[in-house]
């Protein structure tokens, strides 16, 4: 089998600001049209989405930095557990257990 002479393309950053604007602007949106045709004025319902909207907006780039560290602390801890478990079956396989 030959090998293809274009590269293979990247699939698409998951996670950009652009999709977690539309996002939120979409879900946002919806909480809009739910209060304003349900309970509230049209102002009101303007605020509480806007609202919403920043707030999911803003949470979801404050959070990147923390899932990183997560990430780190993981795989540390998860690396410490895989040496533990290596020594455990290097004695078990010493003695032919």
């Amino acid at each position: 089998m030959s090998t293809p002479d274009q590269p293979v393309a990247q699939p698409a950053k998951a996670r950009g600001p652009g999709r977690r604007i539309a996002a939120a602007v979409m879900v946002c949106t919806v909480i809009f049209l739910t209060l304003w045709l349900t309970l509230f004025s049209l102002m009101t319902s303007l605020v509480v989405a806007s609202a919403c909207c920043v707030v999911v907006v803003a949470a979801s780039v404050a959070w990147d930095p923390f899932e990183m560290v997560l990430d780190i602390i993981a795989a540390i801890v998860f690396g410490v557990l895989a040496v533990i478990a290596a020594i455990f079956g290097a004695i078990f396989s010493l003695f032919g257990w």
